[in-house]
C-alpha cells in the first residue's frame, strides 16, 4: 500500500541524501520524491511515496525524526489529502491531431508548445488521471514523457505539523522571531 510522508527540512546541501539513504538502507522502494521550498526561509519540503505496510511506514517516520535537519514528519492517512502530479508529454499528431486536441479537453490537460507533427500537453491531477491520459494517448505515439512525482497536503487547515513547525521556529533559543509564518 501506498503510504506519503511529509518532510520539512533545513534547506542545506546533502540533506537530500541522508533522507533517500535511509529508504534505501532499509530496502525500502520510492515511488515518488519531490522536493521544494516552502512558505519558510531555509526550509524545504519533500513528498515522499513510498509502497509499504502501516507498520514499516510509521518507523520510517520514527527514523526521519531522528535524522539531522530534519525539522518535521507528516504521515498523511488515506483519507482527507490533496495529492497532485504533473505530467508534460510530447504526443504525435501524424495519425489525428484532432483526436489528441479531444482527448486532452476531456482530461482538463493543457497545449503547451505545439509543432508541426507534435504537441506539448501538460496535465496536472491525480495518478489515476495522469495514467488514464497517458494510457489514452498511447495510440497515438507518445515521443516524450516527464512527471514530477506527487506532491500532497491534507485538506483543511493547516496540518498539525506544519503548526508545530511554526511554533518551534518561534521557540527556538536565539531565535530573534524574524521568521515568517
Amino acid at each position: 500500500m501506498s503510504h506519503v510522508l511529509v518532510i520539512y527540512t533545513d534547506d542545506e546541501p546533502g540533506v537530500l541524501t541522508r533522507v533517500a539513504m535511509l529508504f534505501r538502507r532499509r530496502g525500502f522502494n520510492i515511488h515518488s520524491l519531490t522536493v521544494g521550498p516552502t512558505e519558510r526561509v531555509h526550509v524545504s519540503r519533500m513528498t515522499v511515496v513510498v509502497d509499504t505496510d502501516e507498520a514499516t511506514a510509521r518507523r520510517a517516520v520514527e527514523h526521519l525524526r531522528k535524522l539531522v535537519n530534519v525539522l518535521e514528519v507528516q504521515q498523511l492517512g488515506h483519507g482527507r489529502n490533496v495529492v497532485r502530479d504533473l505530467a508534460l508529454l510530447r504526443v504525435s499528431t501524424r495519425q489525428g491531431r484532432s483526436e489528441v486536441l479531444q482527448l486532452v479537453q476531456v482530461f482538463r490537460a493543457n497545449v503547451v508548445d505545439i509543432a508541426d507533427d507534435s504537441v506539448v500537453i501538460e496535465c496536472t491531477g491525480s495518478l489515476g488521471k495522469i495514467e488514464a491520459l497517458v494510457d489514452s494517448l498511447r495510440p497515438f505515439g507518445i515521443l516524450e514523457l516527464g512527471r514530477t512525482g506527487a506532491v500532497a497536503m491534507a485538506r483543511g487547515e493547516r496540518s498539525e505539523a506544519s503548526n508545530r513547525l511554526a511554533a518551534s521556529a518561534v521557540e527556538a533559543p536565539g531565535s530573534s522571531g524574524a521568521m515568517s509564518v
